[in-house]
């Protein structure tokens, strides 16, 4: 990180950070190109490790770059507040962040699926209980993000 002095160490504000946001951004490196995905997310902290969840379709660009090319980069941030200044150049934003790569893979046992969707509507709801059918679950990819390195910046 060039500025360390914006650097956030304190393990307990980069948790409190990401559990107040909503939205993470899964970059997939795809034969050359790079596609970027924005998602909804629920995840587990223990250990000192963050796994994230999040779910879509069985097909299309991310289900199939998630089984060819499992080695994602991701990015979270927030609490954007715009300086203003009376020259443009001293505009400036406050802001905070976090970026990191892991490893995704695509769940298929159907007690982690559970696992998994419940823990990013309890992120996105706040209820904890959720009921899925059978058919639900073999509709849905469950998708898990197992952070390999994070680190976190704020302005």
């Amino acid at each position: 990180m060039r500025r360390n002095d914006r650097e956030i160490t304190d393990k307990t504000l980069i948790e409190h950070f990401i559990a107040k946001e909503q939205i993470i951004r899964i970059a997939f490196y795809d034969n050359g190109d790079l596609y970027i995905v924005p998602l909804n997310y629920g995840y587990i902290y223990d250990n000192d490790k963050y796994v994230f969840y999040f779910h879509g379709a069985k097909a299309g660009r991310k289900y199939e770059l998630s089984k060819s090319s499992p080695q994602v980069g991701f990015e979270i941030d927030g609490a954007y507040e715009l300086l203003e200044a009376d020259v443009a150049c001293d505009y400036s934003a406050k802001f905070q962040s976090v970026i990191g790569t892991g490893r995704l893979s695509i769940v298929e046992d159907y007690e982690e699926k559970i696992k998994g969707l419940n823990v990013l509507m309890n992120h996105i709801s706040g209820k904890t209980e959720w009921s899925y059918s059978k058919e639900m679950l073999d509709a849905v990819a469950v998708f898990r993000l197992e952070v390999e390195k994070l680190s976190c910046k704020a302005k």
